[in-house]
């Protein structure tokens, strides 16, 4: 009974932040403010929950989600980043990144797609990458969704015992769990070569999905509303009028 309750209340504070979140998105729009959100995380950590959940109050006009896997032919001749420039949204607009350019010093680094000194590298060109988009107004968001080898495991057999929840599961995943200890270092080297005082790194307990999702909606909220007035826009005078002139139109019957 505790637990169910506790994850309707997790259920109705989200709801409240989707709710401001819907006003921020409305905000930013208004004033040709862009965001891009990373979200990284080990496999399982939730990142299709949060996702999911930001495009049920969002406005999909104005969000676009790209989910980053290995790159193909011609993105393997392109320089490396350029698939994410492409993918970066317009002002106004929102991007959220399921997993990202930092692929480049993880999961290439891991499993040893590439050199050493190539991925050393990338960590420069990864922070200027960064730098260019806060230049240009965009606001960052660098999300680490954390979890332990043990909430792993337990979601991963959830997944393998559930047939609705298969398809989650592959051969990459269970691959990359037997290198756990790799992405750890891999992770903590990231942490430390790019979480800078303009673009930092935000670690977030993801062990339990409900304050997980509450902790995330909450960082979001106070990174968008940081010199950001959410006044709604003036409405039309043909709007302001009509409804002047008709209260009846103001409390329309609750048809429920």
């Amino acid at each position: 009974m505790t637990e169910a309750l506790s994850a309707r209340q997790a259920a109705q504070q989200l709801a409240a932040l989707q709710h401001q979140l819907v006003l921020l998105q409305q905000a930013m729009g208004r004033q040709q403010r862009g965001a891009v959100v990373v979200l990284e995380g080990p496999d399982a950590a939730g990142k299709g929950g949060i996702i999911r959940r930001l495009g049920w109050c969002l406005d999909p006009r104005w969000l676009h989600v790209w989910p980053t896997s290995a790159p193909n032919d011609a993105e393997r001749s392109q320089h490396w980043l350029q698939r994410f420039w492409q993918r970066l949204p317009q002002q106004g607009h929102w991007a959220v990144f399921d997993r990202s350019w930092y692929g480049r010093v993880l999961v290439e680094r891991v499993e040893q797609l590439i050199t050493e000194e190539t991925w050393l590298r990338a960590y420069d060109q990864i922070n200027a990458f960064e730098q260019m988009l806060q230049q240009e107004g965009f606001v960052l968001v660098k999300i680490w969704l954390d979890i332990s080898a043990d909430t792993q495991l337990r979601r991963f057999t959830e997944r393998y015992l559930d047939p609705a929840k298969q398809w989650k599961l592959t051969a990459e995943d269970i691959r990359n769990r037997a290198r756990w200890d790799d992405y750890i270092v891999a992770r903590d080297d990231m942490f430390r070569r790019t979480s800078t005082p303009q673009a930092p790194w935000h670690t977030i307990d993801a062990n339990d999905k409900h304050q997980a999702r509450l902790a995330v909606f909450q960082l979001l909220q106070r990174a968008f509303s940081v010199d950001l007035p959410i006044t709604p826009a003036q409405l039309p005078d043909a709007v302001a009028a009509f409804f002047a002139q008709s209260p009846q139109h103001q409390h329309p019957a609750d048809d429920t």
